[in-house]
């Protein structure tokens, strides 16, 4: 089984989508909160400190001016 994210752009495809899970040939899932935070534990694991709210910050900042300099 492969699975994969899809982002639905047209109603249109939503149906298509239903359709093809009620001839069993995919099954639709809501990924939920808790998916989330089983990859924050998984990242979090494998790191030795827990970054400060101000490097987190930081980090966000970094990433916000470089996507505004685009």
């Amino acid at each position: 089984m492969e699975t994969i994210k899809v982002d639905i752009l047209n109603p249109k495809a939503r149906k298509l989508l239903k359709d093809l899970a009620d001839l069993d040939l995919i099954a639709i899932r809501k990924s939920t909160k808790s998916d989330f935070i089983d990859v924050l534990k998984k990242i979090r694991s494998k790191s030795e400190t827990v970054p400060s709210p101000e490097e987190i910050a930081r980090e966000v900042n970094m990433v916000r001016s470089r996507r505004t300099n685009k």
